[in-house]
């Protein structure tokens, strides 16, 4: 008989450690190894907006400035959130221009957003609520360069790699 309890205990120690070491590779793959690479793929899967799409946003007259770059985020996006660094420099480097307009666009109530901005220390002046498919965005963070016209010309979708980050500010004719 207790060579049989031997047996049992044998067994089931076997099967923790073959439970522990699954989990822990799932853990890894999943929090460790997928995440800047993770979300550059799925960005490559999801659909940037395509240009000559019409935008509409609560309150945004699009004829009083020529260009308009509109910051789609949400609080609660790890990925807005990782990206705080790139957008101050982005507001930074077009707090002088009179021809272009930023813009932030967020699910969330317009305070809520405007806190969420100054906790990222990403100043921006307009701030609007809209739901994601009403702006026809399917993930956060996304950037819509919009003309006067409110059509859509350009388009990034995603925490952006550093040289997707250079191609937004030559798309802008910003200076690095």
């Amino acid at each position: 008989m207790n060579v049989f309890y031997r047996r049992i205990e044998l067994v089931a120690n076997i099967t923790i450690i073959a439970v522990a070491l699954l989990l822990g590779i799932v853990l890894v793959k999943r929090y460790v190894l997928s995440s800047p690479t993770a979300n550059r793929s799925l960005a490559a899967k999801q659909e940037n907006i395509k240009p000559g799409t019409k935008i509409s946003l609560p309150d945004v007259d699009w004829s009083k400035k020529d260009t308009h770059l509109v910051l789609v985020l949400q609080r609660g996006c790890h990925f807005c959130t990782e990206s705080a660094p790139f957008y101050q420099r982005l507001v930074k480097s077009l707090s002088s221009r009179t021809d272009l307009e930023l813009i932030a666009a967020l699910p969330q109530d317009v305070n809520v957003g405007k806190q969420y901005l100054d906790e990222l220390q990403v100043p921006i002046g307009e701030v609007r609520q809209s739901s994601l498919s009403t702006i026809g965005v399917r993930g956060t963070p996304t950037l819509l360069l919009v003309d006067k016209t409110g059509t859509i010309t350009d388009s990034w979708v995603g925490k952006l790699p550093p040289d997707k980050e250079s191609e937004v500010f030559n798309r802008l004719q910003v200076k690095l």
